[in-house]
């Protein structure tokens, strides 16, 4: 069994991981959908969400833009990164299923009015 975690806006995927507003978690044995969940995103601290989502079992993250210290939390953990990813949610995981969907590597490189090392 596999966990998927999706930053998402509304229907879509968020183009910032830490500041979205929720994730849907998608739970696949065998290559297919087993069940979803959306919960509500904690909040953004630096270094939380990486941990807080593989506490919930999390393999996955699936998400439109990403600092390069969150990747490298999640990396420590063992977990997946696609990031560069944009459009709805269902397809974005259904693209992964099906091995059509490749992170082009996108990190966030803006500025946060007062962040340092953006990490969402």
């Amino acid at each position: 069994m596999v966990k998927i975690a999706v930053a998402t806006e509304g229907t879509m995927v968020a183009e910032h991981f830490g500041h979205c507003s929720q994730y849907s978690l998608f739970t696949v044995e065998d290559g297919k959908v087993i069940s979803k969940e959306v919960i509500a995103n904690p909040g953004h601290q630096p270094g939380f969400l990486p941990g807080y989502l593989a506490n919930l079992g999390v393999h996955c993250v699936i998400v439109g833009g990403i600092g390069a210290r969150a990747v490298e939390l999640f990396g420590e953990r063992g977990i997946e990164v696609i990031s560069g990813v944009a459009g709805p949610v269902e397809a974005a995981v259904n693209a992964y299923l099906s091995g059509n969907l490749k992170s082009s590597g996108s990190t966030c490189s803006h500025d946060h009015g007062g962040h340092e090392g953006c990490e969402h």
